[in-house]
Formats: structure tokens, C-alpha cells, sequence
């Protein structure tokens, strides 16, 4: 992914909100499946760190970009935002070009 493409893709990361949180049972095979399910049906979405999970946001973020693979875009503070592209007939997102 190159840097205009990341930097497209936090634009339109500024205006979703968090779908998925971790709590402090962290990341459990149960919650990468929802993350999985999550990015097939919309692609980009974010996910919010509680304050009661005790682990690293960027470890977590690498953790589950390889398990369910996708990219990460972004970490700030405890905010995750993860992007995977969509089967080519249910593309949503257009990035633009390299």
C-alpha cells in the first residue's frame, strides 16, 4: 500500500466510527472471526481498544492484520483501523493509484 493510498484511506477513516471493541480478554478466536466478518462486508473499519485490555495496541493491530489478512492503516492512541480489499464484483472502496 503506498502512503497516498493510506492517506486516502484515514480520510475516510475520520468519519466511521468503532464497530469492534477489545476488552480484556484481548483477542480470542471468536473475536478475529468477527473482525474477518467485518472486513468482508465493509473493507475498512476501526476498532477500539478498551481500557481494560491490558495489551498493546500496535501488536494487536499486526496480530490480527495477518490473521484475518488485512492492512493496517492506522493506530492512534487506542483506535485500530484495518483495511482489506473486497472480492473484485463487491469492491467498495477505490483507491486511488500508485
Amino acid at each position: 500500500m503506498t502512503s497516498k493510498q493510506r492517506a486516502y484511506l484515514k480520510g475516510l477513516a475520520m468519519n466511521i466510527d468503532p464497530i469492534l471493541q477489545i476488552g480484556k480478554s484481548s483477542l480470542t478466536p471468536e473475536f478475529t472471526k468477527s473482525v474477518d466478518e467485518a472486513l468482508e462486508a465493509r473493507e475498512l473499519i476501526k476498532i477500539h481498544v478498551l481500557q481494560n485490555c491490558l495489551d498493546d495496541s500496535r501488536e494487536m493491530a499486526q496480530i490480527l492484520a495477518e490473521r484475518t489478512g488485512s492492512q493496517v492503516v492506522q493506530v492512534i492512541g487506542r483506535k485500530i483501523i484495518l483495511y482489506r480489499e473486497g472480492k473484485k464484483d463487491k469492491k467498495k472502496i477505490i483507491l486511488p493509484k500508485a
